[in-house]
């Protein structure tokens, strides 16, 4: 096996299998350095195929993860769970803001809906609703349509809740409207 040489014209396969392809096409591979990339083979793409929908507006969530910190502006069209840490402004228009069990939020919040677990320094503004859970803390002012507060959670400001077309066609428990009703300014009519 070692010891055997080769002969001079080489022999034709006897295998029916053939040899493959090269894949190198000239005007993509030319050598010019001993050092230079092996060849690559060129391939058509097709057309970008993602999971992601073309508009955020079906219910995808952005994420500012937990060792993350943001000092800034942020304004957008899509829905923000936070669980970094923010300084600055918040301003979601028409999305949902969710302030994590692990986040500290230092800036104004100008949301549709805010629902806070974790620690918020700064003044909420949401349209629909604001929620702030057992474990939540907010040191500021309050102003939306509905409140809700759960028992164990912080809180530290006045609230106003301003009277909107939200407020009167929402699916809130009747204590939630009570309570809406009850701190609303004095001329406010009971329904």
């Amino acid at each position: 096996m070692w010891g055997e040489k080769k002969p001079a014209a080489p022999a034709k396969p006897t295998s029916n299998v053939p040899e493959p392809p090269t894949p190198v096409t000239p005007e993509l591979y030319k050598p010019s350095t001993a050092s230079a990339p092996p060849p690559v083979e060129a391939r058509k793409m097709s057309p970008l195929e993602t999971s992601y929908p073309a508009t955020t507006s079906s219910g995808a969530t952005a994420r500012l993860g937990q060792s993350l910190h943001f000092k800034g502006e942020i304004s957008g069209n899509e829905d923000l769970h936070l669980d970094g840490s923010v300084e600055g402004l918040i301003h979601l228009e028409d999305r949902k803001l969710v302030i994590g069990a692990s986040a500290k939020v230092t800036a104004d919040v100008i949301a549709r809906e805010v629902v806070v677990y974790g620690n918020v320094k700064g003044n909420l503004q949401a349209r629909d609703r604001i929620e702030i859970k057992k474990d939540g803390s907010v040191v500021g002012d309050l102003t939306t349509a509905r409140i809700m507060i759960e028992d164990g959670a912080y809180f530290k400001g006045s609230i106003e809740i301003e009277k909107s077309s939200a407020a009167g066609d929402s699916e809130g428990s009747d204590s939630e409207k009570s309570f809406s009703r009850a701190t609303k300014s004095s001329t406010t009519s009971s329904s």
